[in-house]
């Protein structure tokens, strides 16, 4: 492996510890300096023997130093292969630069400092990883120096072999390898923890919960201080105790599924999941029918409602079961006298045209997700019908309205409804199957009627076992996304038991 004695060496460095020793050296190898800046005039102090960048290329710095060395003529010099480069540059007017002597813009330090975001990003270096980087790819031909603490060891280097060998070489150009990846991740910590910042920019202070989703788990609440809407976050809390995180969880799961209703609905959540749902032209007869689907569930829920709550229903609820969180866009004068008689209940007033929620985000081990918020609205006109039954007036109605419900429940997701009204829900099963037993067996137990009911699933059916298991229990019509690769036999199944079956073409997963 050959030696190099370089003849020309290009210095710029922040960090000028050492330089007078090393320029003096160089000097007296015969060595051309090319600099920059603030170092071209720190060497000018010690010898006439350098050349500023900007007159080596012929090109003026531009925007205050940000262009200066990202020249061809510069690069061109360090990365020219001495075995076969040099006609190249020699056709060019280019000469090879040997020795690159660079460290980078202080950005560790500076964001140390507690400096803004704009002081921060202007010392991230540009030029100086860009010289060193291509003088380490070329450590064949090119010696990179990016620590003055090597500068002694260089010169000793030289002095010994008259000249620098390959292992010391590459020996630099690992340094500057290792340097540029501490350096990167040092950029990428701070600009990711300043995305973290954005995200949350809008927020006020945290406000601290009693405990998390467990008491041994701490926990806070960011409120959105853009938002001019009541959403659950910054509810209108007319009374009741502090919310818990899980309050505010499920509240927040009731309060988007109620929204998608037009007409009086009630929707009763429980661990997240609605365990009954129902839209009709009283709400006090939606308040019933979702109460019913599953009264044990429905016992410490979260109940929402889309009208004016009136003392009359208030009294009913108060008397029907005991309810963690009452949500409602109004409540009338002695709807909330009544509710005083249950001081502990978090009653709720929110905005049904309240903010969007936007993005969602999920943490997850080493990261965070982030997607869409689930927005997708299915129509009648959406629906394709599959099997040989047409749907009657009545199962359109009762498709949309399951459909609307499957969507907030956790998957595998199955829900029997008919004539506005969860018939059984199945929520949160590994198989889908399950998840039809469990809303099934949830029907029986509170002695509704399934027979003629429709079936909504979350997902696909990819096999024909969940339509064999909806038929047992008398489920008539079936609205599902469809995609599986048995849509066939899933069809024929379907039409072997005289069911009416559309496909949506979407799904909603919720996990």
């Amino acid at each position: 492996m050959r030696v190099i004695a370089p003849k020309s060496a290009l210095i710029s460095v922040s960090d000028k510890t050492g330089l007078n020793n090393l320029v003096r050296f160089l000097i007296d190898k015969d060595v051309d300096i090319i600099s920059t800046g603030g170092t071209y005039k720190a060497i000018k102090e010690i010898t006439d023997n350098v050349i500023e960048v900007s007159e080596y290329t012929g090109h003026k710095e531009m925007m205050d130093g940000r262009v200066k060395t990202l020249h061809p003529k510069i690069h061109a010099g360090i990365l020219a292969r001495r075995e076969k480069d040099t006609d190249a540059l020699k056709a060019m007017g280019y000469k090879e630069i040997d020795l690159v002597v660079v460290n980078l813009y202080p950005f560790e330090k500076t964001v140390a400092s507690d400096c803004s975001f704009e002081e921060a990003t202007e010392q991230i270096d540009i030029g100086g990883p860009t010289m060193i980087r291509a003088a380490a790819k070329n450590f064949n031909d090119v010696l990179v120096l990016s620590d003055p603490s090597d500068y002694a060891e260089m010169i000793d280097e030289w002095q010994k072999n008259s000249g620098l060998s390959f292992d010391f070489r590459k020996e630099q150009a690992v340094k500057v390898f290792k340097k540029m990846s501490a350096y990167d991740s040092a950029i990428y910590q701070y600009m990711n923890s300043e995305i973290d910042e954005n995200l949350i920019q809008d927020f006020s202070s945290p406000k601290i919960l009693r405990y998390g989703e467990n008491p041994h788990q701490n926990a806070k609440l960011y409120l959105n201080e853009s938002s001019i809407k009541l959403n659950i976050a910054n509810a209108d809390i007319l009374q009741g105790k502090e919310l818990s995180y899980n309050n505010i969880a499920d509240s927040d799961a009731a309060w988007e599924c109620i929204k998608q209703f037009k007409h009086p609905a009630c929707v009763i959540v429980k661990h997240a999941n609605p365990c009954g749902v129902s839209e009709s032209e009283n709400l006090k007869v939606s308040y019933r029918n979702a109460f019913k689907t599953d009264p044990t569930s429905a016992f410490g829920g979260i109940i929402a409602l889309n009208r004016k709550l009136d003392s009359e229903l208030a009294e009913e609820i108060l008397n029907n079961q005991f309810v963690e969180v009452l949500i409602a866009p109004e409540y009338s004068i002695n709807a909330v006298e009544t509710l005083k008689k249950k001081e502990n209940i978090r009653v709720l007033r929110c905005d049904l045209d309240g903010d969007e929620v936007g993005d969602q985000y999920k943490v997850v081990s080493g990261g965070i997700l982030v997607q869409d918020e689930d927005t997708k609205v299915v129509l009648v006109d959406d629906l394709k019908v599959v099997s040989k039954l047409q749907p009657s007036k009545e199962q359109l109605k009762d498709f949309l309205f399951a459909w609307k419900v499957a969507k907030y429940v956790k998957s595998n997701a199955i829900v029997f409804a008919k004539d506005g009204s969860t018939i059984g829900i199945g929520a949160g099963q590994m198989n889908r199957v399950i998840s039809a037993e469990i809303a099934s067996l949830k029907a029986k137990k509170e002695g509704l009627e399934v027979e003629g009911s429709c079936m909504a699933s979350d997902a696909f059916f990819p096999f024909r076992d969940g339509i064999d298991m909806a038929a047992k229990n008398g489920i008539k019509s079936i609205i599902q996304p469809g995609g599986s690769v048995r849509d066939n036999e899933v069809i024929d199944a379907a039409d072997e038991y005289g069911m009416v079956m559309v496909f949506t073409g979407i799904r909603h997963f919720r996990h």
